[in-house]
């Protein structure tokens, strides 16, 4: 039997990139998948993926920075579905105009909203029906930027994401004693559309070299299927060929 047979998992941001690759290889472990994210061709797209490799898959089409959305969806998981054993809170976003110089306060609230504030909403959802149930786990994909201040993400990038961390540990310090757990997922670069809004273009050359999606997405199975007594608070994942690292020396430090 499927390791996460009977688990339901909800994955925001899983119409590409990280979030997609996750509900796949979930899926592929037996859950029963509910994808957001704000393009519901993405998620049909997805969605008709697993269904073909076996797997079952709902869609939830919404906009994670509006608190409304996750509390809708968390609505409908629990009267369709009956229980949440995983969130993936997945959605984030940045913005090419990140630096001070050329920083506007949309360009602020967009990017907070879009990684913290939305990683907010789906905890706030989920939590009602896991305590219920004295069990659950939320994988929040924070980044190497939560851990790290560099100046490439951007700040508002850092900050929310530093913020993400700092609501995993908040989770396991607060939601121990009802059996739910939080990991923080600090990936490094890692090939997915997101590098579409960096500044700086990526050559294909780069990607090939960085984490893949499905890397990614095969290290949250992982920690899904760990026993609920086991807490994984926080992991890193980076390229072998960590473009800073080679930086510093080519610069010979």
């Amino acid at each position: 039997m499927p390791s996460l047979a009977g688990k339901v998992a909800w994955v925001t941001g899983a119409g590409s990139g990280i979030g997609e690759a996750g509900a796949k290889a979930l899926a592929a472990a037996g859950a029963i998948v509910v994808l957001t994210g704000r393009r519901s061709d993405a998620l049909q797209r997805v969605a008709g993926e697993v269904r073909k490799a076996g797997g079952t898959a709902h869609v939830q089409p919404g906009d994670m920075t509006k608190a409304e959305t996750a509390s809708t969806i968390a609505g409908f998981i629990e009267r369709e579905l009956g229980r949440l054993d995983i969130l993936v809170n997945n959605a984030g976003m940045n913005i090419p105009d990140r630096g001070l110089q050329k920083l506007s306060p949309s360009g602020v609230d967009q990017v907070i909203q879009g990684n913290l504030s939305s990683s907010f909403y789906g905890v706030i959802a989920a939590l009602p029906i896991m305590r219920r149930q004295k069990d659950g786990l939320i994988i929040n994909t924070a980044s190497n930027a939560g851990r790290f201040v560099s100046a490439q993400p951007g700040s508002p990038y850092t900050a929310a994401k530093h913020g993400v961390v700092s609501l995993s540990y908040s989770i396991n310090m607060e939601e121990c004693k009802n059996g739910i757990r939080a990991t923080a997922l600090c990936p490094g670069e890692v090939a997915t559309p997101i590098l579409e809004k960096r500044p700086v273009p990526v050559t294909p050359e780069e990607r090939a070299r960085m984490v893949q999606s499905e890397d990614v997405g095969d290290l949250i199975r992982y920690v899904a299927t760990l026993p609920p007594h086991v807490c994984i608070n926080e992991i890193m994942i980076t390229p072998t060929w960590n473009r800073a690292y080679i930086s510093a020396l080519e610069r010979g430090f």
